[in-house]
């Protein structure tokens, strides 16, 4: 074969190469996966990365004849992060979803990049009501605080508690439980004696608790987001107020289960209302847990539960439209999609495209030397209030 025959072969084999390229690539669905993994709210990360990597460790890497590929991403909870980092998961890595968002901020800033290239905006953590609103194109596996916080609202007003401080973080979830608690509580009888807000980064709550103390307050009622629990019972138990009779309420972040044993004693009797417990008594959380325990380590909490529906939600989508990744028509399968989570049987609103999902009532109790969120009370397939009362 002459020289020129083979430099035209081989420039043939190239041009063959190029065109197949776009090919083998939409073989792979790419789903860049934003959160947390360093700084205050790196719990939450770790959790939802444990999740996602067990979900898909258990049901493989390929759906509907798709490769899956998660590529990760930290913000550090920081929004300008997340929207730089969103940015260039959808323009240079060219995802077909962005997931994760460990915090509002964070959702709401990748919001506008979700709608204007049409990505679906998975969100795995994040809890206040607005983020669905903001973009077509999200979809949420995790929560909201006005699904807990009414009913935490009612079940306080309607058991002795009269008189309660509140203590919130400082941004649009801890306004959503304050808010909420606040107008169920109250509308029940109760009354706040104490409002108090506290920085979302790095906080110190012992000046604050001083107050609660002071206000002799039946119990407080404390919003901080996964990940601030610890360091909010350590410096309740150092102020005391355990000592003076002083219960703590509150949604279930306060009380995250892969932070709860190192609480101490404290944390006995406090009453939550979540969606998600590692003592959920059903057979699909008992094979979760024992699963989790054995790859990471530890128990799971709520957070990981988010991330774990989140991924089987892109799966269960891409199932629906035989691995097109059209961002309409995932979506569009997305709604309405409803199966059995490690927390009990969980929607997705087709109206809203927020989670429908039962609400448990939990007191922390000692179970086998270990404390546990075990629930004695449960709310069954509850919307988010925050947009039905609208």
């Amino acid at each position: 074969m002459s020289i020129r025959s083979q430099l035209l072969l081989a420039a043939a084999s190239v041009a063959a190469m190029l065109a197949l390229a776009p090919a083998h690539a939409q073989e792979t669905v790419k789903i860049g996966l934003i959160l947390p993994m360093t700084g205050g709210q790196a719990s939450t990360g770790k959790q939802i990365d444990n999740a996602v990597k067990l979900y898909m460790q258990q049901n493989g890497d390929t759906v509907a004849g798709k490769k899956i590929e998660v590529i990760l991403k930290d913000d550090a909870a920081v929004p300008d992060n997340t929207k730089r980092l969103a940015q260039e998961l959808i323009v240079n890595d060219k995802v077909n979803f962005i997931a994760g968002f460990g915090v509002t901020p964070a959702a709401l800033a990748a919001a506008p990049l979700a709608t204007q290239a049409k990505v679906p905006e998975i969100v795995m953590a994040a809890g206040t009501s607005i983020i669905t609103e903001r973009s077509p194109y999200i979809v949420r596996t995790s929560f909201t605080l006005a699904q807990s916080s009414t009913i935490i609202g009612d079940w306080a007003a309607k058991n002795g508690i009269k008189k309660v401080a509140t203590l919130t973080s400082d941004y649009a979830p801890g306004n959503d439980a304050l808010n909420f608690f606040k107008q169920n509580f109250t509308a029940g009888g109760g009354e706040i004696v104490e409002e108090v807000k506290v920085p979302l980064q790095n906080p110190d709550f012992a000046p604050f608790l001083q107050r609660m103390k002071d206000a002799k307050p039946d119990a407080v009622f404390v919003f901080v987001p996964a990940g601030q629990g610890g360091g909010f019972m350590k410096q309740y138990a150092e102020r005391g107020l355990d000592k003076a009779g002083i219960r703590v309420i509150g949604p279930g972040d306060v009380m995250d289960d892969d932070l709860l044993n190192g609480m101490g004693d404290a944390a006995l009797g406090t009453v939550t209302a979540h969606m998600y417990s590692a003592a959920h008594p059903s057979a699909a959380n008992k094979e979760f847990v024992a699963a989790y325990k054995k790859a990471f380590g530890q128990r799971p909490g709520f957070m990981a539960v988010g991330g774990y529906d989140g991924i089987r939600l892109i799966y269960e989508a891409l199932k629906k439209t035989g691995g097109k990744t059209d961002g309409d028509a995932l979506v569009a399968a997305m709604k309405g999609m409803k199966w059995e989570s490690p927390r009990g049987p969980i929607m997705i609103d087709p109206e809203t495209r927020d989670i429908v999902q039962n609400i448990y009532i939990r007191k922390v109790e000692k179970v086998d030397g270990e404390l546990y969120n075990v629930e004695f009370a449960t709310f069954e397939a509850v919307k988010d209030s925050g947009k039905t009362k609208k």
